[in-house]
């Protein structure tokens, strides 16, 4: 299974032709890329499974985000987004979840990803005693090479300037414990998206990602 070239090409005329009558003008160029993204996703799914069964019970609609974007409260009115994604969660993306994360939008702005962005606060309390607890099996996890060759450095560009409360500033974790999003991930090349080994880059990807998924999983169950 493959990400065919008419999706990304859809992908970038979208975003060159953002508006209403156009997309309703190739309704049918959109449905094509889509079916191809949702095959891929369907994939994906079965091999993501072969490491993680608490994602065997998805379906491709499970996982899917709709094209149209919320313009509500953005000064940004474009109709539609230029991208297509897709996250696999446990129980499906409407759960807030630490889950991994698939991107795929033209001119080299495709990625994976996979932890959990923006838990609410209460899950965030959570994760923060979970890594304060358990500081040495967090730090394995990221540290571990093949791990840290494929994602780097843990960061969070929306990290606390002050140590939460409760937490001194000499704390051996506090780097990890002023985050407010626990993400990784890598970015991928138009090259890469219509590669024949796509959905094996992904898949050892996120098997790469999984202790790390189910410390954050961990924190939020218990």
């Amino acid at each position: 299974m493959v990400i065919q070239p008419f999706t990304l090409h859809f992908l970038q005329q979208l975003g060159k032709h953002n508006q209403r009558d156009w997309f309703a003008a190739h309704r049918q160029d959109y449905l094509l890329a889509r079916q191809n993204f949702e095959d891929f996703v369907g994939a994906l799914i079965a091999q993501i499974a072969s490491f993680d069964p608490g994602i065997s019970g998805l379906r491709p609609q499970d996982c899917l985000f709709r094209i149209y974007r919320d313009t509500r409260f953005s000064k940004d009115k474009t109709p539609y987004k230029t991208h297509l994604a897709a996250s696999f969660q446990r129980n499906g993306k409407k759960v807030h979840n630490p889950g991994y994360y698939l991107h795929i939008e033209p001119g080299g702005n495709s990625f994976i990803g996979g932890g959990i962005w923006h838990p609410f606060p209460e899950d965030l309390k959570k994760i923060r005693q979970e890594i304060d607890y358990n500081l040495e099996e967090f730090e394995q996890i990221l540290r571990q090479p093949a791990f840290r060759r494929r994602f780097g450095e843990l960061t969070d560009e929306e990290a606390l300037q002050r140590p939460p409360k409760g937490y001194a500033a000499d704390h051996p974790g506090i780097a990890y414990l002023k985050m407010r999003n626990f993400i990784v991930g890598h970015e991928m090349t138009d090259e890469e998206v219509l590669s024949p080994g796509l959905l094996k880059q992904i898949t050892g990807s996120f098997a790469l990602m999984k202790p790390f998924i189910d410390f954050l999983t961990r924190a939020l169950d218990d």
